[in-house]
């Protein structure tokens, strides 16, 4: 996608703190956190959103979920908790239309999130 921010992102046109990255994924600080642990993680195919997946996706959809758990130990916030949301669509609060997931630990976090 020419005009995707997470597709320039992919392709080295725009400059994040990557904190993980494989052949699939890559995973970046937030540059507005929400959180003191917000991270950032998208698969390197553009799936608009998570009504976009299709069953040939289950592979990287569970990579998405175990890059998670890698992260968020690597992060040290594994034992203690971390929160891990897919936004979908307008309602739910997805601004960029690539799908990711949003990581986001280091403090309690609050129910119901708004």
């Amino acid at each position: 996608m020419d005009n995707c921010l997470f597709c320039k992102i992919i392709n080295g046109e725009i400059p994040v703190k990557k904190v993980y990255e494989n052949e699939h994924i890559l995973a970046f600080r937030d540059i507005d956190p929400k959180a003191p642990v917000h991270i950032l993680v998208i698969p390197k195919k553009h799936i608009r959103s998570v009504n976009e997946l299709k069953s040939s996706d289950k592979n990287l959809a569970g990579e998405l979920l175990l890059s998670a758990k890698k992260i968020a130990k690597d992060e040290g916030i594994d034992s203690k908790g971390f929160r891990t949301i897919f936004n979908t669509n307008d309602d739910g609060g997805q601004t960029v239309y690539h799908i990711h997931m949003h990581i986001m630990g280091g403090r309690q976090m609050q129910w119901p999130p708004g």
